[in-house]
């Protein structure tokens, strides 16, 4: 057995704390002096020594004095002591990357206090929170609604998943987007959009996603922009025609001026950029690849439908 003793200078020299926190926490009955001298001297053994040394390590680790003492007195494991104190690291960690992040953001964004304070809430908020955002938009704007089913559940389910370190691109992505769904007036569009495919459902009309007929228009219209064909050229109307027999076979309608209005209406209700801009904001911020524009194919096509309509006027 080790008999050796260390005055309190001593322990102070081999723990590196100081003599004030050596006091400090035989005070507080943490670790205790192993005897007195009989001048009164604390002296601690090499077991004291060892249980310091586990001290300044668990408050270098940011554990409380509370949960030390009872390590020491083992009333609580220590590997669940530093599976719990790691989880809590794990969420501190989080909050300062996304602190970071905000405040990357604002440097160069150069953003007001108030841009920061909202950044900042925004930023913070749990997944669920920023789900919540999204279900309320869904809920504002396709509520009540038998509008397109599967939009809807598009938008439901394509959430925001902000990562733990977002990048300041990400981070201004999503207080963008959050803006962007609580807007009044894109929320009115939306909602204008969702009425008219219900009234388009309960007139016998199927409305979907219809993936290849979009397809489809964006490789016919894209050569179309490629050629630098002009939407009220000939070759346009020919386009027009081709697409035309598209939806009809796609939507059981006749191949006719009536298909062509009705197709024009479609595209108008629809073309809003900031629906674009919703799915931009949302791949970025999820690290998606950025989805490829739509905006100058749909522009196209609509002034090639309506040259098409305007020729069905004169005839």
């Amino acid at each position: 057995m080790d008999d050796t003793r260390f005055t309190i200078g001593a322990v102070a020299e081999r723990t590196g704390l100081s003599v004030k926190t050596i006091r400090f926490y035989a005070d507080k009955g943490i670790v205790l002096p192993t005897e007195l001298s009989p001048t009164g001297y604390r002296l601690y053994d090499t077991r004291a020594l060892a249980e310091l040394d586990l001290v300044r390590t668990l408050r270098d680790l940011g554990l409380g004095l509370a949960i030390v003492r009872r390590v020491l007195a083992h009333e609580l494991p220590l590997s669940e002591v530093a599976a719990a104190h790691a989880d809590a690291l794990d969420t501190q960690i989080r909050i300062l990357r996304q602190r970071r992040a905000v405040l990357r953001t604002v440097a160069g964004q150069g953003s007001t206090p108030e841009e920061l304070d909202l950044m900042h809430k925004l930023v913070t908020l749990s997944a669920a929170g920023r789900h919540r955002l999204i279900e309320d938009f869904v809920d504002a704007t396709f509520g009540g609604l038998d509008a397109n089913p599967e939009l809807a559940e598009l938008i439901r389910t394509a959430l925001p998943e902000l990562p733990d370190d977002p990048t300041p691109e990400q981070v201004a992505a999503w207080v963008e987007l959050a803006e962007l769904t609580s807007d009044t007036d894109f929320r009115a569009a939306i909602r204008r959009m969702a009425e008219y495919q219900a009234r388009e459902r309960a007139d016998g009309d199927a409305t979907g996603l219809h993936h290849d007929l979009t397809e489809a228009v964006r490789d016919r219209v894209g050569s179309a922009l490629r050629a630098a064909v002009a939407p009220e050229s000939p070759a346009a109307a020919e386009v027009v025609a081709d697409l035309a027999a598209r939806y009809a076979a796609t939507f059981g309608r006749p191949d006719d001026r009536a298909l062509r209005e009705w197709m024009l209406a479609r595209l108008e209700v629809a073309d809003d950029p900031r629906v674009e801009r919703y799915w931009q904001l949302l791949a970025v911020i999820n690290g998606w690849p950025a989805p490829p524009s739509l905006a100058p194919v749909f522009a196209w096509f609509t002034a090639a439908l309506r040259t098409v309509l305007a020729g069905y006027s004169k005839t």
